[in-house]
């Protein structure tokens, strides 16, 4: 029997880099998700949700649906990341991380100081996600031509 000596070096797997790409967006997709839901949990939030009021912004149907197409964008990309062929993949994880860079840093306009270290916080993980999908897609390895 060949056991593994406990203090050999450990094989480093390679992951293709569709599936760091869908691994990188799932983890934008939770985070994005989960400031949204704690938010809720700061005073005022929820008696203006019961007002039909969030940032501002009446929740009507024009902002249900941006609000869904917001969060409906990284759930698909993971998808994508998966399963598009490499070309149109690198193309399209480069333009929708640069499209969600601003959207990110928005997603803090008007709050209060006092949850700086909240939206800051949240804010760096989320644009340290989308830079990595960036440079993710932009050094997309590239296959040497067979010689003929």
């Amino acid at each position: 029997m060949n056991t593994p000596r406990p203090h050999a070096p450990l094989h480093d797997v390679r992951l293709p880099v569709q599936a760091k790409l869908a691994a990188a967006w799932t983890s934008f997709m939770f985070l994005y998700l989960y400031v949204d839901y704690l938010a809720l949990y700061k005073p005022g939030v929820l008696d203006d949700l019961l007002a039909g009021i969030v940032h501002d912004f009446e929740t009507g149907p024009l902002f249900v649906g941006l609000a869904l197409t917001l969060m409906a964008v990284p759930i698909l990309m993971i998808v994508l990341s998966a399963t598009l062929p490499a070309r149109v993949n690198r193309v399209v994880n480069l333009v929708v991380a640069a499209l969600y860079v601003p959207v990110t840093v928005f997603n803090a306009d008007g709050e209060p100081w006092s949850y700086a270290y909240f939206y800051g916080f949240s804010i760096a993980v989320e644009l340290l996600l989308l830079a990595f999908v960036a440079r993710s897609a932009w050094t997309w390895p590239r296959r040497e031509p067979r010689e003929s």
